[in-house]
């Protein structure tokens, strides 16, 4: 009777192709852990807040399954590394994330809930998140991954500052309660069942270094996470350090660690422990009826290990595979029950295909296929040891046809088998799934439950090896089909096939900001993703705007050409904001109207996002002085595009220009956000900078926040940066001065400017100015003391200097119409 070894679980994936081949040690590791049921869930409220050198000591020491769960994707903050934002932001995070899971060993999940940006407390942060909502989240996951433990980064009792950060704690020992009652969220046990955790910890942290004898500690239990691993050869503070370097975008860069470094933990629900997190509760097959046949093989498994020879393993291990396959078609499991089979038959397929050194190689034709596209693709297998395996057949749900190969796989000599993939004519587009639909204010839509929580999609194309061996095991792997190519600098490079509409349209920029009647050109890109084809492009405006011409034929000779269309557009006379948006005409009738993004860093796999083929178009009065500005970029940062809409010759200054240029011939100089603490040349430039403004000039300085500021005080004269924030979009702004010159020319300024605004008024405002400076604008959040440190205005010499905490950097791309006529006044001052 043949058996049946089968790796189903798609959604897997992305670790075993992102991921090196196991070294003989790390084999050993994962043989051991094979024999371990325990698991560990770890909560927090963002990317960048979980404990990695935890979830390496858990996942590596412990050998248990540890998870993180991460509340948001990090949709609403900061970018150091790009000019993403939102939701843009939010999928770059979420590989960061995945990339920090594949090297410290855990496994990474969400639940729909959208950083929406800082928020003072847990209160505002469950009325915009939706406490049910997310709630529901939480539990779900908790009976899907069934942990033995839940750990929290935060506590409940607000220390750890951000309201998500609480929130966070909250609804973990919340759903602590609700896992196991069969009455809460009953909806979810049609595809899993109820599942109460033994206990949940606070992993204590503080902002200043804990002392082991502070007598608050006396209840903790203890957990030394700098131990070393002398088969891996690190520490797991090391290991840490890599794993947390993957956040890049947010410039969370760790230094490696060496040394006992004790963590504490405070129970707060659950059966009581006096010495270990883990104290009463078996990890062995045991604790499961039937299992105990099933973990002694595995025991075996890991014994007999031979580091030189891990192939003798395969048997042994193929042996275990039938007990765990006989024990899964028990009526007392199933993955609705537990999860243990699956996990634990896809650890069997990657240890195995450890031992035989087997690798399987797939490489597409190219990275994209269009609904009802056929896409060449290459599989390559290879068998590295003397494990006598058969390549059965390589096989694909769109193949056309799968192949039989039927030929046997010697030791280091690789078998090639060319498919050709047809794509369903309604194959969904690759859009990440939490984006397929407009979100509510603080929760993405997804209705399809069992999405919920997961970290990506489920591959667009999945390519199924199947092999044998003498003793009749079939054994199946399921691998993503993956575009390979090589890069000069960075060697082989991979990136996942995505299924793309045949043609997408992007605008030239995101907003359109039109300050007058005079007719501005905009610009549509268009990428052919289908074969050669002819097309029309056209404009969809507001009523009343014109466009020349009414539309523009282009031509795609191949698939990847690219085309142009620019269009006049002349605006009405009346202020309004509304929206740009592009089409194409394709000759079988179809209209396609849809954006396509590429987020692409060294270390992360390139994604794509899509979107509507639309701008935001703003028809505002904006009136201003001057023509010249010289920009001094700073980390994801576009208000210097902002600019160049309402009328500004902008020049992005280099570090050579801030050293050797002339200021002279600007009419203003504006510094980028965080530009005092990421370009390390103005320390040097700012003896400049000041003679300029001395001189005569207008120096616009964005926010900056006061770690790693370069300089004591980024102005002429001495204040101090915070961090005060007013986080509420809509707090009502006070006009301190209602005659100064900057709420008055060149544009009268009213309240009605600030309305619109997104996520935030302003960040890291000041306090302790000298008395040179004068303030404008004072606002606060709900219950708070009002904040006049968010702009400060001083006159040096002949010119003037202005220092702004107000949220520029948002709202300007956000295309809020009121930004730009304020903004415009702080460039215009003299």
């Amino acid at each position: 009777m043949r058996r049946f070894l089968s790796l189903i679980a798609l959604l897997f994936f992305s670790l075993s192709v992102y991921a090196a081949q196991r070294d003989a040690a790390e084999l050993q590791l994962a043989l051991k852990k094979l024999t371990v049921l325990g698991s560990a869930l770890y909560v927090a409220a963002h990317p960048d807040d979980e404990n990695t050198a935890l979830i390496a000591y858990l996942a590596n020491e412990r050998l248990l399954r540890t998870g993180y769960l991460s509340m948001t994707r990090g949709d609403g903050g900061q970018n150091l590394i790009g000019d993403e934002k939102g939701e843009l932001l939010g999928v770059l995070r979420t590989q960061e994330l995945l990339a920090a899971r594949r090297i410290d060993g855990g496994e990474q999940y969400f639940t729909r809930a959208i950083d929406f940006g800082y928020s003072k407390t847990p209160q505002e942060t469950l009325a915009i998140w939706g406490h049910d909502t997310i709630l529901a989240d939480v539990v779900w996951n908790i009976r899907r991954f069934q942990p033995d433990v839940i750990i929290t980064r935060f506590p409940t009792t607000g220390e750890g500052g951000h309201g998500h950060h609480t929130a966070s704690a909250m609804l973990a020992v919340e759903a602590f309660k609700l896992a196991g009652d069969p009455t809460k969220f009953p909806d979810q046990l049609r595809y899993v069942n109820v599942w109460q955790p033994r206990r949940i910890f606070w992993n204590r942290f503080s902002f200043r270094p804990i002392a082991p004898d502070d007598p608050s500690l006396a209840k903790s239990l203890r957990l030394d996470i700098g131990t070393y691993n002398p088969l891996l050869g690190r520490a797991y503070t090391e290991i840490a350090a890599e794993s947390r370097s993957q956040h890049k975008s947010q410039g969370f860069g760790a230094a490696e660690r060496r040394g006992s470094i004790l963590n504490y933990f405070d129970q707060l629900d659950g059966d009581p422990a006096q010495r270990d997190l883990f104290e009463g509760i078996d990890q062995s097959w045991s604790r499961y009826p039937g299992g105990e046949n099933v973990g002694k093989i595995l025991q075996q498994a890991a014994d007999t290990f031979d580091l030189r020879s891990p192939e003798k393993s395969i048997p042994v291990l193929l042996q275990a595979a039938d007990a765990l396959d006989r024990l899964g078609a028990s009526p007392a499991w199933s993955a609705r029950v537990s999860p243990w089979i699956d996990v634990k038959r896809r650890e069997l397929l990657e240890a195995i295909r450890g031992c035989a050194g087997l690798s399987i190689d797939v490489a597409a034709a190219d990275s994209s296929v269009v609904p009802g596209g056929e896409l060449p693709i290459s599989v390559s297998v290879v068998n590295r040891s003397e494990y006598p395996l058969t390549l059965q057949m390589v096989a694909s749900l769109y193949a056309n046809p799968s192949k039989g190969v039927l030929l046997p796989l010697k030791n280091n000599q690789p078998v090639k088998t060319e498919l050709s993939v047809k794509m369903p004519d309604d194959a969904e587009i690759s859009q990440p799934y939490w984006l397929q639909k407009p979100p509510g204010k603080g929760a993405f839509t997804v209705t399809q439950q069992t999405l919920i929580g997961l970290p990506e999609n489920p591959p667009a194309v999945p390519i199924t090896v199947s092999l044998t061996d003498n003793a009749m095991h079939t054994i199946i792997y399921s691998v993503p089909a993956v575009f390979r190519w090589t890069d000069p600098v960075r060697g082989e490079q991979t990136r996942p096939v995505d299924v793309v509409p045949e043609v997408t349209l992007n605008l030239g920029s995101r907003v359109y900001v039109f300050p007058d009647v005079q007719p501005k050109q905009v610009t549509i890109w268009l990428q052919n993703f289908g074969a050669a084809t002819p097309a029309t492009v056209r404009l969809l405006l507001p009523n009343g705007w014109t466009t020349i011409p009414a539309s523009s034929p282009v031509s795609f000779g191949k698939k990847g050409d690219e085309a142009r269309a620019a269009f006049t557009v002349t605006p009405t006379a009346a202020e309004m904001t509304g929206a740009i948006g592009a089409e194409v005409d394709l000759p079988s009738g179809r209209k396609i109207s849809t954006s396509i993004t590429t987020i692409d860093y060294p270390h992360i796999p390139a994604q794509r996002v899509f979107g509507d083929a639309t701008g935001k178009a703003v028809r505002v009065n904006v009136k201003k002085r001057g023509s010249r500005i010289g920009y001094i970029m700073g980390p994801g940062d576009e208000v210097a595009e902002a600019l160049r809409q309402i009328g500004y010759e902008v020049t992005l200054l280099t570090d050579a220009d801030l050293e050797r240029g002339d200021f002279a011939r600007y009419d203003a100089i504006v510094t980028g956000v965080r530009a005092y603490n990421t370009r390390k040349r103005l320390k040097l430039a700012q003896p400049k900078l000041l003679e300029y403004v001395n001189n005569g000039g207008t120096l616009v300085v964005q926010y900056n926040t006061l770690q790693e500021l370069l300089i004591d005080s980024p102005g002429p004269y001495p204040f101090k940066i915070t961090s005060d924030r007013v986080t509420v979009e809509e707090a009502p702004v006070r006009f301190v001065h209602p005659d100064h010159l900057l709420l008055n020319t060149p544009n009268k300024i009213t309240a009605a400017d600030f309305n619109g605004w997104v996520q935030e008024r302003g960040l890291y405002f000041t306090n302790n100015w000298d008395s040179h400076y004068e303030t404008v604008l004072a606002t606060n959040d709900p219950g708070e003391s009002e904040k006049e440190g968010g702009e400060l205005y001083a006159r040096y010499g002949k010119g003037v200097y202005v220092y702004t905490s107000y949220s520029w950097f948002r709202q300007l791309p956000a295309g809020v119409s009121g930004a730009y006529r304020l903004f415009a006044n702080l460039v215009s001052a003299h």
